[in-house]
């Protein structure tokens, strides 16, 4: 009886310190996993079309980004439902670094707008850094009767209905933009989503819409070309690239809706490799050549600590939810 419990004791302790070396040694692999990230090709996902805002960001950096990770960076575009397509397709990601998301300011106004998504704004994703932001103009073609904001609120008014606008997406601060515009300015327009910003220019300059909410950079080359023209600037302060186009907040004061842009890994990503990717990120971006080219569309780099970017998200989640409750927006 002795030697029976003598030797269901050594089991156990033989067991114990089996199990407790496979976690030291499960430990020490993904220690040394982390150190070696990156060891294959990172793939970032723009959750809009070609030609569009996130494309304008991240193409410039790609081949800086290839230098200092060692390893080729491959974008994938996932366009559609404002984001959330993209957004889902990171969420069932396996989280280890390889599958990254650049997301707009409309993965905080999403979960105001969409009555369910398949993932969890809060929960599913670990924020990498808020990488730029970048004001809203809204533009018209060259050739259109209206010259200034004052004149096709105007219209608007006196023509219930007959104006469309664009934007690049529903969720999107484009989208948003135009239902800001109509609550505050007591106008009724027809929203027409795009999926992106590219899509969106084609259809202004292409006759489809009246006006169209979208981001400087996509605009500001076709405004610079004579095919555009900017009726007001929804941000807090005119841009030194147009300094003749007034802000919204000028005719309509509070009106200032600066748009994004930040990259996600799926929730779950080891902590040394976050630190890793905003580390290169943010350097790449604010290299002098990146950041004059970016500077020159109108973006405006930031570049933040992961724990910066939880808390800008977070803050957002609550300032877009008003908003969205208080335009009356509706996903069409």
């Amino acid at each position: 009886m002795y030697l029976k419990k003598y030797f269901s004791i050594q089991l156990k302790w033989v067991l114990s310190f089996a199990l407790l070396t496979l976690f030291a040694q499960t430990l020490l692999a993904q220690n040394q996993s982390d150190q070696r990230y990156p060891v294959q090709p990172i793939t970032l996902i723009l959750p809009y079309a070609p030609g569009g805002s996130a494309d304008f960001l991240a193409r410039p950096m790609m081949g800086e980004l290839q230098k200092q990770l060692g390893q080729p960076v491959v974008i994938d575009y996932k366009a559609g439902a404002g984001g959330t397509i993209a957004t889902a397709a990171l969420a069932k990601s396996k989280p280890d670094g390889y599958t990254l998301l650049m997301v707009l300011s409309a993965h905080v106004i999403n979960p105001s707008l969409y009555p369910s998504l398949p993932y969890d704004t809060r929960r599913d994703f670990a924020p990498i850094t808020l990488l730029a932001r970048l004001p809203q103009l809204i533009v018209v073609r060259a050739d259109s009767p209206f010259k200034t904001l004052p004149d096709l609120i105007s219209y608007a008014k006196a023509n219930p209905g007959k104006l469309s606008f664009g934007s690049a997406g529903n969720g999107n601060t484009s989208h948003l933009g135009g239902e800001m515009l109509q609550a505050q300015a007591g106008i009724k327009m027809e929203h027409i989503p795009y999926k992106g910003s590219g899509p969106v220019v084609v259809a202004l300059l292409g006759g489809e819409i009246d006006l169209m909410f979208d981001s400087f950079a996509t605009s500001y080359p076709q405004i610079k070309a004579g095919k555009f023209r900017a009726l007001g600037l929804a941000s807090n302060k005119r841009s030194p690239l147009l300094p003749t186009v007034p802000t919204v907040s000028e005719l309509l004061p509070d009106f200032a809706m600066d748009g994004w842009y930040g990259l996600l890994a799926p929730a779950g990503t080891p902590k040394p490799v976050i630190e890793r990717l905003s580390k290169v990120f943010n350097e790449v971006a604010r290299d002098p050549k990146i950041k004059a080219q970016l500077n020159s569309i109108g973006y405006e780099v930031v570049g933040t600590t992961p724990e910066q970017y939880a808390k800008t998200i977070e803050d957002d989640l609550i300032v877009w939810s008003k908003i969205v409750k208080d335009s009356g927006a509706k996903i069409q």
